[in-house]
Protein backbone atom coordinates (compact mmCIF):
# COMPACT_ATOMS: atom_id res chain seq x y z
CA UNK A 1 0.00 0.00 0.00
CA UNK A 2 1.34 3.77 -0.57
CA UNK A 3 0.85 7.06 0.69
CA UNK A 4 -1.77 9.38 -1.19
CA UNK A 5 -2.82 12.68 -0.62
CA UNK A 6 -7.02 10.84 -0.50
CA UNK A 7 -8.21 10.87 2.66
CA UNK A 8 -9.67 7.87 1.91
CA UNK A 9 -6.09 5.74 1.46
CA UNK A 10 -6.24 6.94 5.45
CA UNK A 11 -9.78 5.37 6.04
CA UNK A 12 -8.01 2.23 4.27
CA UNK A 13 -4.49 2.01 5.75
CA UNK A 14 -6.92 2.00 9.57
CA UNK A 15 -9.09 -0.77 8.62
CA UNK A 16 -6.13 -2.93 7.49
CA UNK A 17 -4.69 -2.11 11.28
CA UNK A 18 -7.86 -3.16 12.46
CA UNK A 19 -8.77 -6.19 10.33
CA UNK A 20 -9.03 -9.42 12.51
CA UNK A 21 -6.74 -11.59 10.38
CA UNK A 22 -3.66 -9.39 9.07
CA UNK A 23 -4.39 -6.18 11.13
CA UNK A 24 -1.94 -5.21 13.73
CA UNK A 25 -2.08 -6.77 17.42
CA UNK A 26 -1.53 -3.47 19.13
CA UNK A 27 -4.34 -1.81 17.00
CA UNK A 28 -6.90 -4.10 17.14
CA UNK A 29 -6.63 -4.28 21.34
CA UNK A 30 -7.48 -0.89 21.40
CA UNK A 31 -11.24 0.73 22.46
CA UNK A 32 -12.73 3.88 22.37
CA UNK A 33 -11.62 4.46 26.20
CA UNK A 34 -8.16 3.13 25.41
CA UNK A 35 -7.46 5.71 22.79
CA UNK A 36 -9.36 8.72 24.34
CA UNK A 37 -6.49 10.13 26.01
CA UNK A 38 -4.16 10.10 22.76
CA UNK A 39 -7.14 12.50 21.26
CA UNK A 40 -6.83 14.84 23.19
CA UNK A 41 -2.78 14.78 23.09
CA UNK A 42 -2.86 14.87 19.73
CA UNK A 43 -4.58 18.18 19.86
CA UNK A 44 -2.36 19.92 22.42
CA UNK A 45 0.24 18.92 20.03
CA UNK A 46 -1.23 20.91 17.24
CA UNK A 47 -1.77 23.77 19.81
CA UNK A 48 1.85 23.67 20.56
CA UNK A 49 2.92 23.58 16.72
CA UNK A 50 0.45 26.93 16.25
CA UNK A 51 2.06 28.32 19.56
CA UNK A 52 5.60 27.65 18.35
CA UNK A 53 4.74 29.15 14.70
CA UNK A 54 6.63 25.74 13.27
CA UNK A 55 4.41 24.76 10.13
CA UNK A 56 6.25 21.81 9.26
CA UNK A 57 5.39 19.93 12.78
CA UNK A 58 1.81 21.35 12.38
CA UNK A 59 1.37 19.55 9.08
CA UNK A 60 2.97 16.39 10.84
CA UNK A 61 0.40 17.42 13.83
CA UNK A 62 -2.30 17.99 11.93
CA UNK A 63 -2.08 14.58 10.34
CA UNK A 64 -1.84 12.50 13.66
CA UNK A 65 -4.71 14.46 14.88
CA UNK A 66 -6.64 13.58 11.48
CA UNK A 67 -5.80 9.83 12.51
CA UNK A 68 -7.93 9.90 15.61
CA UNK A 69 -11.35 10.16 14.15
CA UNK A 70 -11.01 7.85 11.61
CA UNK A 71 -9.53 5.28 14.28
CA UNK A 72 -13.08 6.03 16.25
CA UNK A 73 -15.08 5.73 12.85
CA UNK A 74 -13.38 2.52 12.31
CA UNK A 75 -14.07 1.26 15.51
CA UNK A 76 -17.72 2.34 15.47
CA UNK A 77 -18.25 1.08 12.23
CA UNK A 78 -16.99 -2.39 13.59
CA UNK A 79 -19.79 -2.01 16.32
CA UNK A 80 -22.36 -1.30 13.80
CA UNK A 81 -23.06 2.09 15.32
CA UNK A 82 -21.88 4.71 12.02
CA UNK A 83 -19.07 4.86 9.85
CA UNK A 84 -16.50 8.18 8.85
CA UNK A 85 -19.38 9.03 6.49
CA UNK A 86 -21.91 9.48 9.10
CA UNK A 87 -19.46 11.65 10.95
CA UNK A 88 -18.80 13.91 7.84
CA UNK A 89 -22.52 13.94 6.94
CA UNK A 90 -22.90 15.15 10.57
CA UNK A 91 -20.58 18.07 10.57
CA UNK A 92 -21.32 19.08 7.37
CA UNK A 93 -24.71 19.58 8.00
CA UNK A 94 -24.10 21.15 11.48
CA UNK A 95 -21.95 23.97 9.85
CA UNK A 96 -24.61 24.68 7.18
CA UNK A 97 -27.56 24.28 9.20
CA UNK A 98 -25.38 27.01 11.98
CA UNK A 99 -24.40 29.72 9.28
CA UNK A 100 -27.99 30.41 7.64
CA UNK A 101 -25.91 33.69 6.41
CA UNK A 102 -23.58 32.13 4.57
CA UNK A 103 -25.63 28.80 2.98
CA UNK A 104 -28.77 30.44 3.79
CA UNK A 105 -31.22 33.51 3.06
CA UNK A 106 -30.34 35.47 6.59
CA UNK A 107 -28.15 38.44 6.26
CA UNK A 108 -25.55 38.68 9.05
CA UNK A 109 -24.52 42.02 10.09
CA UNK A 110 -20.99 41.49 10.92
CA UNK A 111 -19.00 39.41 13.13
CA UNK A 112 -20.84 40.50 16.15
CA UNK A 113 -24.28 39.36 14.39
CA UNK A 114 -22.82 36.21 12.79
CA UNK A 115 -21.49 34.82 15.91
CA UNK A 116 -25.27 35.60 18.48
CA UNK A 117 -27.25 34.03 15.78
CA UNK A 118 -24.51 30.97 15.81
CA UNK A 119 -25.31 30.96 19.59
CA UNK A 120 -28.99 30.96 19.06
CA UNK A 121 -28.72 28.11 16.76
CA UNK A 122 -27.18 26.16 19.41
CA UNK A 123 -29.35 27.27 21.75
CA UNK A 124 -32.17 25.21 19.96
CA UNK A 125 -30.06 22.49 19.39
CA UNK A 126 -29.34 21.77 23.49
CA UNK A 127 -33.28 22.08 24.03
CA UNK A 128 -33.52 19.55 21.46
CA UNK A 129 -30.78 17.42 22.98
CA UNK A 130 -32.65 17.71 26.07
CA UNK A 131 -36.06 16.56 24.75
CA UNK A 132 -34.43 13.87 23.57
CA UNK A 133 -33.38 12.51 26.73
CA UNK A 134 -36.33 13.51 28.16
CA UNK A 135 -35.37 16.49 29.97
CA UNK A 136 -38.07 19.79 29.97
CA UNK A 137 -35.69 22.49 31.15
CA UNK A 138 -31.94 22.00 29.78
CA UNK A 139 -29.32 23.87 31.48
CA UNK A 140 -27.02 26.06 29.83
CA UNK A 141 -24.32 24.11 30.84
CA UNK A 142 -25.20 20.96 29.86
CA UNK A 143 -22.80 20.54 27.04
CA UNK A 144 -19.64 22.02 28.77
CA UNK A 145 -17.14 19.24 28.55
CA UNK A 146 -16.39 17.67 31.73
CA UNK A 147 -12.81 16.49 30.67
CA UNK A 148 -11.62 19.93 29.27
CA UNK A 149 -9.01 21.47 31.68
CA UNK A 150 -10.22 22.62 34.39
CA UNK A 151 -9.15 26.39 34.38
CA UNK A 152 -10.64 26.15 30.45
CA UNK A 153 -14.06 24.61 31.93
CA UNK A 154 -14.54 27.61 34.51
CA UNK A 155 -13.75 30.25 31.76
CA UNK A 156 -16.38 28.26 29.68
CA UNK A 157 -19.01 27.98 32.78
CA UNK A 158 -18.67 31.54 33.48
CA UNK A 159 -19.21 32.72 29.78
CA UNK A 160 -22.61 30.61 29.53
CA UNK A 161 -23.98 31.70 33.26
CA UNK A 162 -22.69 35.41 31.84
CA UNK A 163 -25.47 34.72 29.08
CA UNK A 164 -28.58 35.06 31.32
CA UNK A 165 -27.05 37.95 33.22
CA UNK A 166 -25.07 35.80 35.98
CA UNK A 167 -21.67 37.93 35.70
CA UNK A 168 -20.16 40.02 37.61
CA UNK A 169 -20.63 43.70 35.86
CA UNK A 170 -16.79 44.97 35.70
CA UNK A 171 -13.37 43.53 36.02
CA UNK A 172 -12.94 46.25 38.82
CA UNK A 173 -15.80 43.78 40.61
CA UNK A 174 -14.34 40.30 39.64
CA UNK A 175 -10.97 41.84 40.63
CA UNK A 176 -12.66 42.57 44.24
CA UNK A 177 -13.84 38.98 43.81
CA UNK A 178 -10.27 37.58 43.56
CA UNK A 179 -9.08 39.83 46.36
CA UNK A 180 -11.75 38.28 48.66
CA UNK A 181 -10.84 34.55 47.36
CA UNK A 182 -7.67 35.07 48.28
CA UNK A 183 -8.43 36.35 51.85
CA UNK A 184 -10.42 33.32 52.39
CA UNK A 185 -7.60 31.05 51.05
CA UNK A 186 -5.37 33.16 53.62
CA UNK A 187 -7.77 32.12 56.21
CA UNK A 188 -8.58 28.35 55.48
CA UNK A 189 -4.61 27.92 56.24
CA UNK A 190 -4.27 29.90 58.94
CA UNK A 191 -7.05 27.90 60.50
CA UNK A 192 -5.19 24.40 59.74
CA UNK A 193 -8.33 22.94 58.03
CA UNK A 194 -6.75 21.07 54.93
CA UNK A 195 -10.20 20.83 53.43
CA UNK A 196 -11.01 23.81 53.99
CA UNK A 197 -7.90 25.29 52.09
CA UNK A 198 -8.70 23.37 49.01
CA UNK A 199 -11.89 24.08 48.39
CA UNK A 200 -10.90 28.32 49.25
CA UNK A 201 -8.05 27.69 46.13
CA UNK A 202 -10.40 26.26 44.01
CA UNK A 203 -12.77 29.10 44.51
CA UNK A 204 -9.63 31.28 43.47
CA UNK A 205 -9.14 29.46 40.50
CA UNK A 206 -12.27 30.05 39.10
CA UNK A 207 -12.29 33.54 40.20
CA UNK A 208 -9.34 34.29 38.10
CA UNK A 209 -10.75 32.47 35.10
CA UNK A 210 -13.45 34.42 35.39
CA UNK A 211 -10.67 37.56 35.81
CA UNK A 212 -9.16 36.73 32.70
CA UNK A 213 -12.29 36.34 30.80
CA UNK A 214 -13.45 39.80 31.89
CA UNK A 215 -9.80 41.07 30.57
CA UNK A 216 -10.63 38.98 27.34
CA UNK A 217 -7.62 36.82 27.73
CA UNK A 218 -8.29 33.31 27.08
CA UNK A 219 -6.87 31.82 30.45
CA UNK A 220 -5.82 28.26 29.89
CA UNK A 221 -3.39 29.70 26.75
CA UNK A 222 -2.20 32.61 28.94
CA UNK A 223 -1.33 29.89 31.94
CA UNK A 224 0.37 27.56 29.40
CA UNK A 225 2.61 30.92 28.17
CA UNK A 226 3.56 31.16 32.22
CA UNK A 227 4.39 27.60 32.24
CA UNK A 228 6.84 28.04 29.20
CA UNK A 229 8.24 31.95 30.19
CA UNK A 230 9.05 29.65 34.08
CA UNK A 231 10.41 26.93 32.15
CA UNK A 232 12.82 29.06 30.09
CA UNK A 233 14.25 31.42 32.96
CA UNK A 234 14.74 28.01 34.78
CA UNK A 235 16.61 27.15 32.29
CA UNK A 236 18.40 30.08 32.38
CA UNK A 237 19.11 29.39 36.39
CA UNK A 238 20.59 26.10 35.92
CA UNK A 239 23.53 27.10 32.35
CA UNK A 240 24.30 30.21 35.31
CA UNK A 241 24.66 27.58 38.27
CA UNK A 242 26.86 25.53 35.17
CA UNK A 243 29.08 28.93 34.09
CA UNK A 244 30.09 29.42 38.02
CA UNK A 245 30.20 25.38 38.68
CA UNK A 246 27.88 25.08 41.55
CA UNK A 247 24.82 22.33 41.21
CA UNK A 248 21.55 23.81 41.64
CA UNK A 249 20.86 21.70 44.62
CA UNK A 250 23.66 23.72 46.54
CA UNK A 251 23.92 27.33 45.25
CA UNK A 252 20.90 28.41 47.39
CA UNK A 253 17.82 30.57 47.27
CA UNK A 254 19.69 34.18 47.45
CA UNK A 255 22.08 32.89 44.37
CA UNK A 256 19.34 31.45 42.16
CA UNK A 257 16.97 34.26 42.82
CA UNK A 258 19.95 36.81 41.56
CA UNK A 259 20.60 34.61 38.24
CA UNK A 260 16.37 34.33 37.88
CA UNK A 261 16.26 38.56 38.26
CA UNK A 262 18.92 38.73 35.57
CA UNK A 263 16.98 36.89 32.61
CA UNK A 264 14.12 38.78 33.89
CA UNK A 265 15.75 42.10 33.47
CA UNK A 266 16.48 40.98 29.99
CA UNK A 267 12.92 40.11 28.94
CA UNK A 268 11.88 43.33 29.98
CA UNK A 269 14.66 45.45 28.17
Amino acid sequence: MQPSRDISRLIEIMAALRDPQSGCPWDLEQDFRSIRHYTIEEAYEVADAIEREDFSDLREELGDLLLQPIYHAQMAQEAGHFDIGDVVYAVTEKLIRRHPHVFGDVTADGATDAQNRWEAIKARERAAKADRRGETEPSLLDDVPQVLPALARAEKLTKRAAKVGFDWPDFTAVKAKVEEELQEVAEAQVSGDSAATHEEIGDLLFAVANLARHAGVDAEAALRDANSKFTRRFHYVEARCREDGIAPTEAGLERMDGYWNEIRKADKA
